[in-house]
């Protein structure tokens, strides 16, 4: 099993920058993929961003340019940097990790607003 655990949301004006950080614990060692999706109301689930082991990265066209993931294999630790953020951008963010078995596990999912 995996636990994951978010911090780093909250409330930003148009045009500022969020950094989000989601650790992994448990079968750490059963990680391939880690990532980012995120659900607005009323809207589905959507990939952000994601990254392999190796640091092979993913992003939604909509985040191109202005997100950035990253990973720390040492820590187990996943990153995003979210810059020049719009208020399209608010929603509520999963952390995702798969493992090599294609088993998905989430985070409790942490709120980012984003103010116009």
């Amino acid at each position: 099993q995996v636990q994951l655990v978010e911090s780093g949301a909250g409330l930003v004006q148009a045009g500022g920058s969020l950094r989000l950080s989601c650790a992994a614990s448990g079968s750490t060692f059963s990680i391939n993929f880690m990532g980012w999706y995120r659900q607005a109301p009323g809207k589905q689930r959507e990939l952000v961003a994601k990254i392999s082991r190796v640091g092979s990265t993913n992003y939604a066209d909509s985040v191109k340019g202005r997100f950035t993931i990253s990973r720390d294999n040492a820590k187990n630790t996943v990153y995003l940097q979210m810059n020049s953020l719009k208020p399209e951008d608010t929603a509520v963010y999963y952390c995702n990790a798969v493992s090599w078995a294609l088993t998905n596990y989430w985070g409790q999912g942490t709120q980012v607003t984003v103010s116009s």
